[in-house]
């Protein structure tokens, strides 16, 4: 029998009133019937439990109901039996991302260079195939609101881009913003990374890469807003310096903050361990740190 209690808690960051608990429980026993993620979808519409872009923190809200089940809050229903592994597999590779004709020279002998949103199914699916066959670190399904872009010019294809969610802890950079851990945990979708840039491996152009970074935040708060219905303050990146020497980075001007420590947050019974990399960032806007330090900003 679920135990009774007389407290609130927190929740990645939102409190959870008595009332909402004793509404959350209610829901859970009256609704025996839903699922574990239709519970979670119920209860996070009820709550108007949404991210910076609006949408509904499902996974959030699910994590909350397991939470609560282990301190014998309420009893979920039984998990159903995933189909398969649950692994993505990477994606197939075909002749249209083969190895392309070699092209050098420098930026300006290209013609206009542009950065292109990338949206329609065919489209992602060919992002996710360059980027899977020539991006050093591979395709791994992108966390959060995201952007793709490809990089094009007259003579074709020049490589890829993508704009993610932001690290979710991060010292040195959120050391440098200022903010609290509630304000980094209400404010943390205005932080965006810079997840993957590939240059195709036979594209050797000079300060091609530092123009296309430029070109690119110019125009990611109006393509963010027009995608996801906020516009970021802050983008951030990281340079395996094993593979590269951030020097585009620095050439479009993004702020060196220093290096990870190459250890992920601490999470019960996981951990890993990688290379330190270069942490850069560079604010879209000038008043970033009165955005991400205020006690809430409506998208």
């Amino acid at each position: 029998m679920p135990r009774e209690i007389n407290v609130h808690l927190i929740h990645n960051g939102r409190v959870i009133t008595v009332e909402e608990l004793a509404d959350i429980r209610e829901t859970v026993t009256s609704c025996c019937g839903l699922s574990r993620s239709e519970l979670a979808l119920t209860i996070s519409e009820h709550l108007e439990w949404r991210s910076a872009s609006g949408s509904l923190k499902l996974d959030t809200c699910a994590k909350l109901l397991e939470k609560l089940e282990q301190q014998g809050l309420l009893k979920l229903p039984a998990k159903l039996e995933s189909r398969g592994s649950g692994v993505r597999k990477p994606p197939l590779l075909t002749e249209r991302t083969a190895y392309g004709e070699p092209l050098e020279g420098i930026v300006g002998e290209l013609g206009p260079v542009q950065v292109v949103p990338v949206a329609e199914p065919d489209e992602v699916a060919l992002w996710n195939e360059y980027v899977s066959r020539y991006h050093y670190l591979g395709y791994q399904q992108p966390f959060g609101c995201t952007l793709r872009y490809f990089i094009t010019c007259e003579r074709g294809l020049l490589g890829c881009l993508l704009f993610s969610g932001a690290a979710k802890a991060l010292r040195e950079r959120d050391q440098w913003l200022g903010w609290t851990t509630e304000q980094r945990r209400r404010n943390h979708g205005y932080v965006v990374n810079n997840s993957r840039f590939l240059v195709f491996p036979w594209v050797q152009v000079k300060n091609l890469a530092s123009h296309v970074l430029g070109q690119a935040v110019r125009r990611l708060g109006d393509d963010w807003q027009q995608r996801w219905g906020y516009r970021p303050v802050v983008v951030e990146t990281f340079v395996d310096q094993e593979y590269y020497a951030g020097t585009c980075y620095r050439a479009a001007n993004w702020l060196y903050l220093g290096q990870t420590t190459g250890t992920g947050l601490p999470r019960k019974g996981k951990s890993y361990t990688s290379s330190p990399k270069q942490i850069l960032v560079l604010p879209l806007v000038a008043n970033f740190r009165e955005v991400l330090c205020s006690a809430g900003v409506t998208p």
